[in-house]
């Protein structure tokens, strides 16, 4: 099969870490424009008089950040191979496990306060818009008027990353396709970030905050999920290591034979 191609592998991990880095600084890359005209024309429309608006700014939405949840897992699963690089096989057996079992317990936790935030968020969003006419001009004000072209734009950027990961990989070394976790979790990153872009134009600008917080909430769970999948999978790492752990300590007791 030939060796790892070490530069594309690094272009790789490198591709993934921005991808998380774009997620993650999403609400400062989204939202923020002023959305009082936006808002005059949807008062003008129901044939309310409002005056004296100001401040009101387009909301930077949850989904493009929550998608970081599950790309990390990648951006894990790629540095855990960097990292087999450069330390022996024993020791990075042991902390792979040590590392996948915290770092999964933390998913988790992130996740559920994330799920947990996005539900009661959107079930604001819907009590405020069907509360007519006061209720859906304070969800107007609020969420009405979400910057979809910006969001766009940042999830076709995350998607060509996303592919250059994919592709890079494939240059480094086929055997990464033989790996099924790795590739169904870049499936996986795929495929949640096509579930944003669809749901971002689904509905009209009015309602698509209310359909990128059903996004959050779905990422939310895939990213749950996982998490769950590599805390079951680090158990076998961690019982093979106390088990060596222990064997070596016995072999240093034992006495030597005369």
């Amino acid at each position: 099969m030939g060796r790892l191609r070490v530069p594309f592998f690094v272009i790789a991990l490198v591709a993934m870490g921005l991808v998380v880095l774009v997620e993650v600084a999403s609400p400062l890359l989204l939202g923020g424009g002023s959305a009082v005209g936006g808002l005059l024309q949807a008062a003008t429309d129901r044939g309310l008089e409002v005056s004296g608006i100001s401040g009101v700014e387009e909301p930077p939405g949850r989904a493009i950040g929550y998608l970081a949840l599950v790309d990390v897992i990648g951006l894990y699963s790629i540095g855990l191979m960097a990292v087999g690089l450069l330390l022996p096989d024993r020791l990075h057996g042991r902390l792979q496990g040590i590392v996948t079992l915290v770092g999964s317990i933390v998913l988790i936790v992130v996740s559920v306060v994330a799920l947990i935030v996005a539900l009661v968020e959107v079930l604001v969003m819907v009590a405020l818009l069907s509360a007519a006419p006061f209720g859906t001009m304070a969800y107007l004000a609020l969420w009405g008027f979400f910057p979809r072209a910006d969001a766009a734009a940042l999830l076709s950027l995350l998607m060509f990353l996303k592919l250059v990961v994919v592709v890079t990989l494939l240059l480094a070394h086929q055997r990464f396709l033989q790996n099924k976790g790795l590739v169904l979790l870049l499936l996986t990153s795929l495929v949640c970030n096509v579930i944003v872009a669809f749901l971002h134009g689904l509905v009209p600008i009015p309602l698509v905050s209310i359909a990128d917080d059903i996004a959050a909430i779905v990422l939310s769970v895939v990213a749950i999920i996982w998490a769950l999948v590599l805390l079951v999978g680090s158990i076998p790492a961690i019982v093979k290591a106390v088990r060596s752990t222990l064997s070596a300590a016995r072999d240093i007791r034992r006495p030597a034979s005369p």
